[in-house]
């Protein structure tokens, strides 16, 4: 016996409207919403229409066509990568393990040149910078000595900073290379510390020696003032006694011209000072001394 066939109730039939409303509205929301995309400041957009290259999406909002267009975003900005074990041979075959960083970016102009060529930022660096760094370090190294790589520790930067720059090519820019560090292996560590405190040594001798020297510099021309002031002194006494001589002199000669113009002057000078008392005792014959009286007599 059959079963009379259930008639399609209304409940049903919303059921099934609803879903396909549901479906329909999910679809142009996803139309709406899938067509516009935003790309920040420091990025570009690829904008890609069944994978082939179509244009280049500029910084805030922009349209695609769902489904059809599909946008990868590449960084202009700034960015560096750390190469941590840079192995090379030094001038004099000292080997030296080295950890550089290298800065660099993408031109804008360049954002769909890198694309098509790379396909990513990562896949450039590795083909066009990571490939190119430790031969070029090797080679710029290679012409240090290990003394003159740590010496002239930043001219060897500038030289690696030139030659990487000089050897990348393509859709980026190398803004610059450094070398944050050099090790070398501990015996040669240690052989560098002992060199630079024989140095240190040798240093500290050469100035003490150059001390040495200038103290007697300063010895020899204090004793050389000192040897002048004297002779300075010793010849202004010369000239002081020489002159006093010179005046002595013309003076006994002046007294003895006066005497000799004057030869009453010895007598006057005699009597002048004799006080008046004879001596006690005389020598028999002898004549008594400033006595010369001239008899007076009347009649004369």
């Amino acid at each position: 016996m059959n079963r009379p066939a259930v008639p399609f109730t209304l409940p049903k039939r919303l059921g099934v409207v609803g879903i396909i409303l549901a479906v329909i509205g999910l679809l142009l929301l996803s139309i709406v919403f899938g067509s516009w995309y935003t790309v920040d400041q420091g990025e570009r957009g690829v904008k890609l229409r069944y994978g082939a290259v179509v244009g280049i999406a500029e910084p805030g909002l922009n349209f695609k066509i769902p489904f059809v267009d599909t946008v990868r975003q590449i960084s202009v900005q700034n960015q560096a990568i750390v190469y941590e074990r840079v192995e090379a041979y030094s001038k004099d075959q000292q080997p030296a393990t080295l950890r550089i960083s290298v800065s660099y970016r993408v031109p804008e102009a360049s954002v769909e040149e890198l694309y098509s060529q790379y396909g990513t930022i990562d896949k450039m660096v590795e083909r066009l910078i990571s490939r190119k760094v430790p031969d070029e370090v090797k080679n710029v190294f290679g012409r240090y000595t290990a003394i003159s790589a740590i010496q002239d520790r930043t001219k060897f930067g500038m030289d690696v900073n030139e030659a990487l720059k000089k050897a990348v090519t393509g859709p980026v820019v190398v803004d610059s290379v450094q070398i944050e560090e050099v090790i070398f292996s501990d015996a040669y560590e240690q052989s560098i510390e002992k060199r630079m405190m024989a140095e240190v040594e040798i240093q500290t001798k050469r100035q003490n020696l150059e001390t040495e020297r200038i103290n007697a510099e300063i010895t020899v021309t204090q004793a050389k003032a000192r040897a002048d002031s004297a002779l300075a002194q010793a010849q202004a006494e010369a000239e002081a006694i020489r002159v006093r001589g010179i005046a002595e002199a013309d003076a006994i000669k002046a007294r003895g011209e006066a005497l000799r113009q004057n030869t009453g002057i010895v007598a006057l000078t005699q009597a002048e000072k004799w006080n008046g008392v004879l001596p006690t005792t005389m020598v028999p014959g002898g004549t008594v001394p400033f006595l010369n009286v001239r008899a007076n007599t009347q009649g004369e």
